[in-house]
């Protein structure tokens, strides 16, 4: 029987399916960086793709990266000056030595995080003020309280449509209304959160008994930079709030906002840039931009046609359906390729196939909460993984993949049937 011909589309497909594998496993505990970036440099050197169409699929990734710099800076200056460990001994405190009233706390806050700073802010502020918390509480096992950080992430990432920077992806020039986005998603979000919550509380039950949380924290000042960086993240939010409501992208007032922050942070230190720029975490642009580059390739073997037939065919036959599986097809997507270059693929089909609003919804539903799935699958849950390495912290593929399939399923399903009731 002859062998079939490895025609260049295929091997498009087969170097991004490798190169995504390279992301999720990590042979050799490489960086996810490097095979994204592998996988996009073997596209190009093969002749599969062009320089041009590499630096096109690169460049679309501009504005998350300028939003996740400014975000990382501002993050990194919050750590160095104290305010993490200012916030932890208050939320200690509240806490008054329990381990799930402190559980509750946490989720409480990332999910007010998540809605008004996004996702991804969730993911590198959050993370390393709730590891702070419980360094301060003397918690043996931190995990139970850093997974809230990344489930609850993509959760509450479209209660709006700031929460989550591929909301903007999805809907592009075509964005609704907030009174009429809070209408619409109010209650699927309402749900996802709910859902989350009681899935984890229940999943971690039996670290959270065997948990001792220390009662007397004692309260540490927090010093004049630690409130201009706190003061930045306020600043930040309301940005974010302002840009949205003005149809703006995000990248740019937050790389401003974080800049302007650390900078003034800085120029009262009198010093530190080198400090805060090395302990940035670079390392996760390069793997953006790698994600975006291996999109734009399968994107020129007619993938986008494909998706936009299928969905305007079964669009055409059954509204309601096409609402479920486009949900739960991008939700499951949304792991092999990660969230954002889904989300730009998905919402360039919802475009093109002039769906109804329903059906755009539930898409980017799936596109939000499918991630949960998978520790590669949101860009909010790599930059997680990062933080909690850095503390010394680590959770395998394969482990965040067992707890993340009985978290996210529930969580989409409902968010899917609250819509549709919608």
């Amino acid at each position: 029987m002859p062998a079939l011909p490895i025609t260049p589309h295929l091997a498009t497909w087969i170097i991004a399916g490798l190169a995504t594998l390279g992301v999720i496993v990590r042979p050799f505990a490489w960086p996810e960086a490097v095979w994204a970036v592998l996988g996009a440099a073997a596209l190009v050197l093969l002749g599969l793709i062009s320089p041009e169409t590499a630096w096109e699929g690169a460049r679309k990734g501009t504005d998350v990266y300028l939003f996740l710099v400014g975000m990382m800076l501002i993050s990194e200056v919050a750590r160095k000056e104290g305010l993490f460990d200012w916030l932890a001994g208050i939320a200690v405190r509240a806490a008054r030595g329990s381990a799930t009233r402190l559980f509750l706390l946490v989720y409480l806050v990332g999910t007010v995080v998540t809605v008004f700073l996004s996702n991804d802010a969730c993911a590198v502020v959050l993370t390393p003020a709730v590891y702070a918390a419980t360094r301060a509480a003397k918690v043996e096992n931190p995990l139970p309280y850093l997974f809230i950080c990344a489930f609850i992430a993509n959760a509450a990432s479209f209660v709006l449509p700031i929460s989550n920077p591929a909301n903007l992806v999805v809907y592009a020039t075509h964005m609704p209304p907030l009174l009429q986005w809070l209408a619409r998603f109010a209650l699927p979000s309402a749900l996802a959160i709910l859902a989350t919550y009681l899935v984890l509380r229940l999943t971690q039950n039996a670290a959270l008994k065997s948990q001792t949380v220390a009662r007397d924290v004692e309260a540490v000042a927090l010093s004049g930079t630690g409130k201009v960086a706190g003061a930045g993240i306020v600043a930040t939010a309301g940005v974010l709030l302002a840009a949205s409501a003005y149809g703006l992208e995000l990248g740019l007032p937050t790389f401003c906002a974080g800049l302007a922050t650390t900078l003034v942070v800085l120029a009262i230190r009198r010093g530190g840039a080198v400090a805060v720029v090395k302990d940035v975490s670079w390392s996760v642009l390069p793997l953006v931009a790698g994600l975006f580059i291996l999109v734009e390739s399968l994107e020129k073997t007619g993938v986008l046609a494909m998706i936009v037939a299928w969905l305007k065919g079964v669009a055409e036959a059954s509204p309601a359906e096409a609402a479920w599986g486009g949900g739960l097809a991008v939700g499951v997507l949304s792991n092999v390729v990660n969230n954002l270059p889904a989300g730009l693929i998905a919402g360039a089909a919802v475009q093109a196939a002039d769906v109804s609003e329903r059906i755009a919804g539930a898409i980017l539903i799936g596109i939000d909460i499918g991630p949960n799935l998978s520790v590669t699958g949101s860009l909010a849950t790599i930059l997680w993984l990062t933080a909690i390495r850095r503390e010394g912290q680590d959770v395998s593929f394969w482990r965040f993949l067992k707890l993340g399939a009985l978290v996210m399923p529930p969580a989409l399903i409902l968010a899917l049937a609250g819509l549709l009731l919608v």
